[in-house]
Formats: C-alpha cells, structure tokens, sequence
C-alpha cells in the first residue's frame, strides 16, 4: 500500500471515533497539508505531515505507517509521529480565560454581560499582552 485517503487514515489511528467525523473534520477544514485544508479524499503517503485542529487544539502528526483497517491504540500509535507543541496557555492564561467565560463550567449557566465583554475582548486580541492592559 502506497497511499490512503485521509479519512480513512485518521479514522484507523483511532483519532476520530467514525469515518464519518474524519471526513466531517475534512470537510470543515480542520485537517491540513502544508497549511491548506485538505478533502477527505485526498491520498497521503508515509512522511507526510497533517496538521488537524482536535478538541480545541492543534496536532500535527508526522505519518510513519499507512494503514487502512481500524487497529487498536497500541499499534495505531506506531503510525505516526506526534510533532504537536506544547500546549500553548499557560496556567494564568487559562486561569484568565476561564474567569473571562471561555470555558465555562457544567451548570454554571449563561455568560453575563461583563463575562461577554471579556471573551470579545480576549478573542478580539492577537497579542496576549493586549488582553491584560
């Protein structure tokens, strides 16, 4: 095997729990090559590297292995290599976040207005320091 769709390999290396979500993902333009979306479609080869924004986060995966049938964690792991960086907030960040209504917790009901102002506020701001003056 030389190559596989996309799809198909992010929903082999147990990244995505349907085919279905992987080609969604595609669709969307959350999975990119060589920073331009990709469609489901499109066919990958060992040492291609994607970029995929998952759970409110960017991964980027370096492919190592070609597979095109589910396979469990443990060998689905020794089919890439996981090139993400570190996570990008730091705690006072995500503490300030949090505290604006970024992320919310269960229950805790609608945002206020003040909360609102600060979420525009933060993602209004490309420079972190903008966001604390």
């Amino acid at each position: 095997m030389e190559k596989v769709r996309v799809d198909k390999w992010l929903w082999a290396i147990r990244l995505y729990k349907s085919r279905t979500l992987a080609t969604e993902a595609c669709d969307a333009g959350k999975v990119k090559m060589d920073n331009t979306s990709v469609k489901a479609s499109k066919l990958v080869a060992v040492g291609d590297t994607i970029q995929i924004r998952h759970n409110h986060s960017i991964k980027i995966f370096k492919i190592s292995k070609l597979i095109d049938k589910r396979v469990n964690a443990s060998i689905a792991v020794t089919c890439y290599e996981d090139l993400s960086p570190p996570e990008i907030m730091d705690p006072l960040l995500k503490s300030v976040f949090h505290k604006a209504g970024g992320i919310r917790d269960k229950g805790a009901g609608r945002p206020t207005k003040r909360d609102r102002r600060d979420i525009d506020k933060y993602s209004d701001t490309d420079d972190i320091e903008d966001f604390f003056d």
